[in-house]
């Protein structure tokens, strides 16, 4: 599973120092010159450049946050600065996919911000949050989930025990690629991470242990089958296929 998309690793909640803000540059404005006199014009020109370098070196963190934020939650082999940043439009599109067709026209869509936190592109009402594919992995991975779920999504991506007595549900019928069965922090994939790519399915999380030792708990498991990722942590979960 990937969370959010476990999603991941380090947990993706991690704080970065803001960058200076454009207030930087107010000492310009209280000594500017009068008006006509030559220096104003070099005045006004070093304020306005920087300005733009305050600006361009803004956009700049915010784009490797963003990288960083997605390589953390989920975790993937593929550089993720080869890919474009998607639009919101794509993004909501892309959730879509995660859910039946009935759960995603009114469920909530969120994707991860450049400070860790989930950002909302649209509101929705019946309780479900979906989150679109992440462009840095394999293969595509959109996900949707009850309320329940979303509180176990977080906190896996916080490294905290999830919560006890919530069973919760998450549609993937786009399916997904983990980076291991076992590990549930795996960055990438390894002889010793059993690399696995999952078809079209769904989950449940949150159930007692003995739900769970209904099922097989392989490293290398049949995917056309339902079977327990991540067994023996805080955060194994039923993966159950479709087709």
């Amino acid at each position: 599973m990937r969370d959010g998309r476990p999603g991941r690793r380090e947990s993706p909640n991690g704080r970065h120092p803001d960058w200076p803000s454009r207030r930087l540059t107010a000492p310009w404005r209280q000594h500017r010159l009068p008006a006509g006199d030559p220096g104003a014009t070099v005045t006004s020109r070093v304020e306005e450049v920087v300005m733009q370098t305050t600006s361009r070196k803004q956009q700049d963190w915010r784009n490797r946050a963003i990288i960083a934020v997605a390589m953390l939650a989920i975790g993937s082999s593929v550089p993720a600065a080869e890919h474009p940043a998607p639009s919101d439009a794509q993004m909501i599109a892309s959730a879509m996919h995660a859910a039946p067709a009935r759960v995603a026209k009114d469920a909530t869509i969120v994707a991860m911000g450049a400070d860790g936190k989930m950002r909302t592109l649209r509101k929705g009402t019946n309780g479900f949050t979906c989150m679109p594919d992440n462009p840095a992995t394999p293969g595509p991975d959109p996900m949707c989930m009850d309320q329940n779920a979303m509180e176990w999504v977080n906190a896996y991506m916080a490294h905290q025990p999830p919560p006890a007595g919530k069973l919760g549900m998450m549609y993937m019928l786009a399916g997904g690629t983990d980076a291991s069965n076992t590990d549930p922090y795996a960055k990438k994939p390894d002889s010793g991470n059993h690399w696995i790519k999952t078809g079209p399915h769904f989950m449940i999380v949150g159930a007692d242990p003995a739900f769970y030792a209904n099922y097989p708990k392989n490293a290398d498991p049949d995917t056309a089958a339902p079977y327990i990722m991540w067994a023996g942590t805080p955060y194994e979960h039923l993966m159950a296929p479709v087709k």
